[in-house]
């Protein structure tokens, strides 16, 4: 198994690292799609940039500060460390939570429905994890659980990549020094490709909402979807992870030798929680026979529309026909019967004494 390079060229003397241009195809890619919904939406032209301008900043250094809170010890030894992001050592919760704040703050200034912006960007999101975890397997990170003899032994694939990837030399596994894994080719130790599982599953979320993003009814919905398909896919690929971050570690506490991660706490809470969201407002919504948690906002012509009517018939002001049409001449009264008789006995008397004033 042969382990790639880290570096993807170098510039001016200077290596520039597979895991920043990765990083940077991936947010390049998802700006893309956000346009793409920013006109769907009729949002405000080029506000898409303008919040990539604030939440981009702001997930990466919110990616950053996760990952150290819970490294503090090994940061806190050489604190300038803490920069070094091309390093590795990011953490994609830290980077949705920040990035989330940003936009929430950008929203209420902006006065522009948070929700609505928030869809914008989540069919993006899930594309550049999956293009961003590659980053991962350049930088021999987010590896998974040893892969044994006895287990290569049970299922004979599990020596073959994408299913495993090979770590070289002395590395650590649950802060130990693993000793576990089988050696494969060139002299890499196996490990479960854990990147390589989430950046398939994170791909697959990406296709769900591009493709279904019509069909969502409530401003929030992809963001749901995001949040619920992410959560239940990391809830079950953290457990398999061997460079977890841990909220408690393992046997420290009597009582929980397995220890508690973090990230995967953080999935089984937000995958219980849109659960119920759902199906709560699922049943309201059928009982009352509209939409509800939060209510669709109209299109903006539409709302420009209702305000001109509402204007044009409440105002009491006169309407005035549209400008190209000519106007109508007044239409010739149509004669009654009674009224032709009256006006023959008019024209008689008229007659009469058009006579009488002869003689």
């Amino acid at each position: 198994m042969t382990i790639p390079d880290r570096v993807a060229f170098t510039l001016f003397g200077k290596d520039i690292y597979w895991y920043g241009v990765l990083m940077a195809i991936g947010i390049i890619l998802a700006v893309f799609f956000a346009i793409r919904e920013e006109k769907r939406k009729k949002l405000p032209k080029d506000i898409i940039i303008d919040l990539c301008l604030v939440i981009i900043p702001c997930g990466v250094v919110g990616a950053r500060l996760y990952y150290v809170l819970f490294h503090l010890d090994r940061y806190l030894q050489d604190p300038i460390s803490i920069l070094y992001i091309w390093e590795g050592g990011l953490a994609i919760y830290g980077a949705v939570i920040f990035g989330l704040l940003g936009a929430f703050v950008f929203a209420r200034v902006r006065k522009v429905r948070f929700l609505r912006l928030a869809d914008c960007i989540m069919p993006g999101l899930a594309l550049a994890q999956a293009i961003g975890r590659w980053g991962n397997f350049f930088n021999q990170e987010a590896f998974g659980l040893p892969v044994t003899a006895k287990m290569i032994a049970q299922f004979p694939a599990l020596q073959y990549f994408p299913l495993a990837v090979g770590i070289e030399g002395t590395h650590y596994f649950n802060d130990a020094v693993c000793t576990a894994c089988a050696t494969g080719a060139n002299g890499v130790h196996l490990h479960l490709a854990t990147f390589f599982y989430e950046s398939a599953w994170c791909f697959i979320i990406f296709l769900v909402l591009w493709l279904c993003r019509k069909k969502f009814k409530h401003d929030g919905d992809m963001m749901l979807w995001y949040a619920g398909l992410y959560a239940f896919e990391r809830m079950f690929v953290e457990g398999l992870r061997g460079d977890s971050l841990w909220l408690i570690a393992p046997n420290t506490v009597s009582w929980l030798s397995g220890g508690i991660r973090v990230s995967q706490l953080l999935s089984v809470v937000l995958v219980i929680a849109v659960l119920v969201f759902t199906l709560v407002r699922w049943n309201r919504e059928k009982k009352l026979g509209y939409l509800i948690w939060p209510k669709p906002q109209p299109e903006p012509e539409a709302a420009v529309e209702t305000e001109d009517s509402e204007r044009g018939n409440g105002g009491g002001e006169a309407e005035t026909a549209p400008q190209g049409t000519e106007e109508q001449e007044p239409a010739e009264p149509v004669e009654t019967p009674e009224q032709d008789e009256t006006a023959e006995d008019c024209s008689k008397e008229q007659q009469e004494n058009k006579e009488g004033t002869e003689e």
